[in-house]
């Protein structure tokens, strides 16, 4: 199973949503189960550099199933996944992409939020992973 069209779109709306609350102007990319882009958007006056890691944080968390913050904790220097950032062609590992599940708990897909501060971009991919379940 894999995220639906529709779904993808509504993740996008809500982190738009988001991002217009708080001031902020992201790109935003949803991918489905094989990793392959589903929907994105980016804001009017968004960062150009942060369309690629928007990308790239929601390939991350579906690469490894997991928020790409956390992926973040356990690849620092000593850690047992040190230097997984340059696998895959480039991995994103600070905060703003997270996976998204359905009913069951099975990964339909990821949301990536890239364009302000990590907190913010984790805030905004919350809100569109929300919207989802």
């Amino acid at each position: 199973m894999s995220i639906l069209l529709e779904q993808a779109q509504a993740a996008v709306r809500a982190a738009q949503q988001k991002s217009l609350e708080m001031g902020v102007k992201m790109n935003i990319a949803v991918v489905d189960a094989g990793a392959n882009l589903t929907a994105f958007a980016r804001m009017d006056g968004a960062w150009l550099g942060s369309l690629d890691i928007s990308i790239k944080k929601a390939k991350t968390a579906r690469f490894f199933d997991m928020p790409t913050g956390e992926l973040g904790k356990i690849s620092q220097p000593g850690g047992p996944l040190f230097n997984i950032e340059h696998s895959n062609g480039g991995l994103i590992t600070f905060p703003g992409g997270l996976p998204i599940t359905d009913a069951n708990g099975q990964v339909i897909g990821a949301i990536g939020v890239s364009g302000s501060t990590v907190e913010d971009d984790h805030a905004v991919a919350q809100a569109g992973l929300a919207a989802v379940r």
